[in-house]
């Protein structure tokens, strides 16, 4: 039986997916205006991009009979960082060539590569693991799997 916290969880998790791809192709669409894609095009894609994460993850970790739980909180930390790292790419002035170096790259790319794409990587899975028993394997799911192993086992043998 789903719960109905979790209904809604789903539906708001499905709901900024929708959003978040409209406002992807929103900000692709953005490059066929006449001049060149307007500043807002970048900002509309960056937002999508953030919500289309974070909502994917959200809905991945939402089990059949609860919400988020703990992991609401990493989530939104998550949600947090991609955007300021979005805001900081595009609020950092462009100093072409003489553009200082941040770990051993340009500060724009430095920002994407470590603070948009490896943050998640490194705090998600730490999250994860912190709430398995919690969130992901609880014993009544263990004894559900461990049923049909012991039922597909003895089909199993009984067709053999």
């Amino acid at each position: 039986m789903t719960a109905p916290g979790d209904a809604r969880s789903r539906r708001a998790a499905v709901s900024a997916i929708v959003i978040s791809t409209l406002a992807i192709g929103g900000g692709y669409a953005s490059a066929f205006v006449g001049g060149g894609a307007p500043p807002w095009g970048g900002w509309l894609f960056a937002a999508g991009v953030t919500g289309v994460l974070v909502a994917t993850l959200a809905l991945g970790a939402l089990r059949r009979d609860a919400t988020l739980g703990r992991l609401a909180l990493p989530f939104a930390l998550t949600a947090v960082m991609i955007g300021a790292g979005f805001v900081a790419v595009f609020a950092l002035p462009d100093t072409g060539a003489s553009e200082p170096l941040l770990f051993g790259l340009p500060r724009r790319a430095a920002i994407v590569l470590y603070g948009i794409g490896l943050f998640p990587t490194l705090v998600l899975p730490v999250a994860y693991a912190l709430t398995f028993e919690a969130q992901t394997l609880r014993e009544a799911d263990l004894a559900r799997l461990r049923a049909m192993t012991r039922a597909t086992q003895a089909a199993d043998e009984g067709a053999g």
